[in-house]
C-alpha cells in the first residue's frame, strides 16, 4: 500500500474517500491522525483553495498529500454558497444551520430556479515542492429541494436532489455515492491522471 495523506479535518469527506482510495492501493491517513492543523482557505477558487491545503498537509508531514475543495453552487444565488458552503450561515455553522439558511434564500424560488450542482476539486502533489500538481474536478448536477429528506451523508446533502433521481443525496447510501457524486467523479479523473504519469510512455524514434 502507498502512503497518502489526505489533507482535510472533515470526517465526512475521510469517510467517503479512504475506501475507494483503499481499492486503488493507498493507505490514508487524514490530518486530523497526524496532529496537522487546518491551512485558512484564502483562494478565490476551488482549484486555489486545493491546493493551498495540499501544498500545506505535504509540507507538514513530508508525505504525498491529496487535498480536495468542494461545495454546491445554485445559480439563482449567483453561485452561493459555492466557496463559502461550509460556512454559509457563520464561521462556525452546523450543517443544519447552513440548511435552514439556503432554504430562506430560496423561499421565493420555484422550478428552475432552484437549480444547483455539487463541484468536487482534488489536487494531488508528490510533494509539496511538486512543480506539476495533477489536478481534477468533479461536477453532481440537481436541484434544492423545499425539506431536508435523509439523514446518510452531510453538508447540504438532505436538500439535494440530484438530476433524475427519486431520492435526496442523503437518502443514498455510502457505495452508492461513490459511484455518481462529484467527489466520486473527481476522484476518478484524479487516478487516471496519476496512472497516466506513473505509467512509462515508449520513447519514438525520432526523439
Amino acid at each position: 500500500m502507498t502512503p497518502l495523506l489526505l489533507a482535510t479535518g472533515n470526517a465526512g469527506k475521510v469517510r467517503e474517500l479512504q475506501p475507494v482510495l483503499a481499492a486503488h492501493g493507498f493507505a490514508v491517513v487524514s490530518q486530523t491522525e497526524l496532529g496537522i492543523s487546518s491551512i485558512a482557505e484564502t483562494g478565490s477558487t476551488f482549484v486555489e483553495n486545493a491546493l493551498l491545503k495540499a501544498r500545506h498537509a505535504a509540507s507538514e508531514s513530508g508525505m504525498a498529500a491529496l487535498a480536495e475543495d468542494s461545495g454546491l453552487c445554485v445559480p439563482y444565488l449567483q453561485g452561493a454558497p459555492g466557496l463559502y458552503s461550509a460556512r454559509y450561515a457563520g464561521p462556525e455553522a452546523s450543517d443544519t444551520a447552513n440548511n435552514t439558511k439556503l432554504l430562506t434564500m430560496l423561499a421565493e424560488a420555484r422550478g428552475e430556479a432552484r437549480t444547483a450542482y455539487y463541484v468536487a476539486c482534488m489536487v494531488f502533489l508528490e510533494s509539496a515542492a511538486d512543480p506539476s500538481p495533477l489536478v481534477a474536478q468533479g461536477f453532481w448536477r440537481g436541484a434544492i429541494g423545499e425539506h431536508p429528506a435523509g439523514d446518510e451523508g452531510f453538508g447540504y446533502d438532505p436538500l439535494f436532489w440530484p438530476a433524475g433521481g427519486l431520492r435526496s443525496a442523503a437518502q443514498r447510501g455510502l457505495e452508492e455515492k461513490n459511484d455518481c457524486s462529484h467527489r466520486a467523479m473527481a476522484l476518478r479523473r484524479l487516478l487516471e491522471l496519476l496512472a497516466e504519469r506513473q505509467t512509462p510512455q515508449p520513447l519514438s524514434l525520432n526523439d
